[in-house]
């Protein structure tokens, strides 16, 4: 048997051995959340010939805010069975924060399994309204500024310190679009110059409509094995082999927009810079994002993606930006890459809270 990459923290090495997500669109009227991500955790087991009886741990990620009911993780437990009882958890934002748990509880040695799922239906109501009430309760919340509005800011920031151009923005857009292409459960995916975008009207300056992510319904699940379990699971796991996250200050004017020191941080501790990075999936919701996060990752900021790592292969959250799952998606096809076999070392990225407040960090190698 093949060993596993010695992993930079815990006492167990974890992978990724499955991951599905459901076709991403904007509006899904036919199915509830628990009919949402029926198909989904059953193709994640599906893909590993194993059933619910197999998981040995529980973690889930979502909002009841969007929802629009109290406890709404629990009703979503009827996709997987809830007898006989299973140890569960949930975290109240994406699911990439629900995967960091169930890895440090695969660290307690007495379950090699975990299912991890997000889900959010962002057609269901205001994300404008919904996501201003994670903001300073006191100060900036009670303006309702929405994210579109906060993310002009910091892209203006980029522009005024001249680290960006708009086309830079437009750039990552036409690129992730046409990623997207050969990616079948992308929600918007086009073949579209620069230029042409830059003809797009703004919705609010400097950011085009070309910038912005796309309001998405949408599911993903993945399901992490520790030690010589993953083998038996699957050829070639994804091995976590560093992962960190770390949260700035709520103040959003205490605040540098123009870097992430929370993403450089908990890329250092999960050891990015130990290795080539083949392939680096970042949960950058808006176009200007995407080149804030190559800086503080240490990579080569290219908007055109010539560089030798590969960013957003799978068009990233300008193609499909499910709320509660998008991270989670981050890290599935990251790690999707190494279990098929295409790549050996990838970089995973997480976001929570407004222009990049908290981030979580992963890297993936294959044995």
């Amino acid at each position: 048997m093949p060993a596993a990459p010695a992993p930079r923290q815990g006492r167990r090495p974890v992978a990724v051995v499955s991951f599905a997500q459901a076709p991403n669109v904007r509006r899904d009227t036919a199915h509830n959340e628990v009919e949402l991500l029926l198909p989904v955790i059953g193709e994640v087991l599906g893909n590993l010939g194993i059933t619910k009886d197999d998981i040995g741990f529980i973690c889930s990620g979502s909002t009841d805010y969007l929802i629009g009911g109290p406890f709404s993780f629990v009703a979503a437990l009827d996709a997987v069975g809830v007898w006989p009882p299973k140890s569960e958890s949930h975290v109240e934002m994406d699911a990439a924060w629900a995967l960091y748990e169930a890895w440090v509880r695969l660290q307690e040695g007495d379950v090699d399994t975990a299912l991890v799922y997000g889900f959010g239906k962002s057609s269901m109501g205001d994300l404008g309204k919904i996501l201003a009430l994670q903001l300073d309760p006191y100060v900036m919340a009670p303006l309702w500024p929405d994210p579109v509005s906060l993310a002009a800011l910091q892209a203006r920031a980029l522009l005024d310190h001249g680290l960006a151009t708009e086309r830079d923005f437009a750039e990552v857009a036409a690129r992730s679009r046409r990623s997207a292409l050969d990616n079948p459960k992308a929600q918007v995916a086009y073949d579209r110059s620069a230029d042409d975008l830059l003809g797009e009207d703004y919705v609010v300056a400097p950011l085009r409509r070309h910038a912005l992510p796309p309001l998405t319904d949408g599911a993903a699940a993945v399901m992490l094995a520790a030690g010589d379990r993953a083998f038996e699971l699957c050829e070639r796991p994804a091995w976590i082999t560093g992962i960190d996250h770390r949260v700035e200050t709520h103040a959003l004017g205490a605040r540098d927009l123009t870097s992430s020191p929370s993403t450089a941080k908990a890329a250092e501790v999960a050891g990015v810079s130990a290795g080539p990075v083949e392939v680096v999936e970042l949960h950058a919701p808006f176009a200007p994002q995407e080149l804030v996060l190559c800086r503080a990752l240490g990579l080569p900021v290219d908007p055109t993606g010539a560089g030798s790592t590969s960013v957003n292969p799978s068009g990233g959250p300008l193609a499909a930006n499910a709320l509660m799952a998008g991270g989670l998606i981050r890290i599935g096809e990251a790690a999707a890459r190494i279990i098929d076999g295409r790549v050996s070392r990838v970089v995973a990225h997480a976001t929570s809270g407004p222009v990049l407040q908290q981030n979580l960090v992963a890297v993936l190698e294959g044995a």
